[in-house]
């Protein structure tokens, strides 16, 4: 059973950096709020958010529609900006980066698995695999990505493109894309919402085997609660704060 996690944060410091002990935590977000303009005025997405994710841990993000999880998990990668507030990623303060160091910084440490598994419409299977190696440089990329995908039981799939394939071989295909450069942290967005149940469990099980065959530290959105249940810890959004 997946337990409340304590929201808490290191100590500050006289620099800008949080404290820190031998081990740091993989995420530490503090005072992190988000507010939009709508027509009726300024509209609060998040307000003050704290929370501390230990390296290698598991956590659920979960709420309602529109509690503002998946705005956290986006503000977490560094993939949008808050109104204020601020989180360290991999010891790295985010929004003390520029865009392109922030997009640099999260390609070296997180990957994604989302919703509508966003793989690359004109490329096979091992291609979409091969590409974030590929710009990492590394040499082996397909050897590499063909593993990955023999892992996630496609290995006859590897030149099939995503039209091809089902919802639940293109969710692999997504997962093998992620896990194959060992990611510090995956970031997964309602990674079954488009799945029917059965191909979802499925789904899950291989998310959470590759994440303990790794040591990923994972940080879920989902409002399925049995699948929150499967992560050490949860955290309930709602109404843009992390309920008591």
């Amino acid at each position: 059973m997946s337990s409340e996690l304590p929201v808490s944060v290191p100590a500050a410091s006289s620099a800008s950096a949080p404290v820190v002990a031998a081990a740091a935590p993989a995420i530490v977000v503090r005072g992190l709020s988000k507010l939009v303009d709508d027509a009726s005025g300024p509209l609060t997405i998040l307000n003050h958010i704290n929370l501390s994710v230990a390296a290698g841990d598991t956590l659920a993000i979960v709420g309602a529609s529109g509690s503002g999880k998946s705005t956290l998990l986006s503000l977490l990668a560094g993939l949008d900006v808050p109104s204020s507030g601020e989180v360290w990623l991999c010891g790295q303060g985010l929004f003390e980066m520029s865009e392109d160091e922030r997009a640099a910084h999260r390609a070296r440490h997180v990957g994604f698995v989302f919703q509508s598994f966003q793989l690359i419409a004109h490329l096979s299977a091992l291609e979409n695999v091969m590409l974030p190696l590929e710009l990492r440089g590394v040499r082996d990329a397909r050897d590499r990505a063909t593993a990955m995908l023999e892992r996630v039981g496609l290995g006859a799939r590897l030149n099939h493109k995503p039209v091809l394939l089902s919802g639940g071989e293109q969710q692999r295909v997504a997962l093998a894309r992620a896990f194959v450069v060992r990611p510090d942290i995956l970031m997964a967005d309602e990674p079954t919402g488009s799945l029917d149940h059965a191909t979802g469990q499925a789904v899950m099980d291989l998310m959470f085997e590759l994440n303990r065959e790794i040591g990923t530290t994972l940080i879920l959105v989902t409002h399925d609660a049995q699948i929150a249940q499967r992560c050490a810890h949860s955290v309930r959004i709602q109404a843009g704060q992390i309920a008591a």
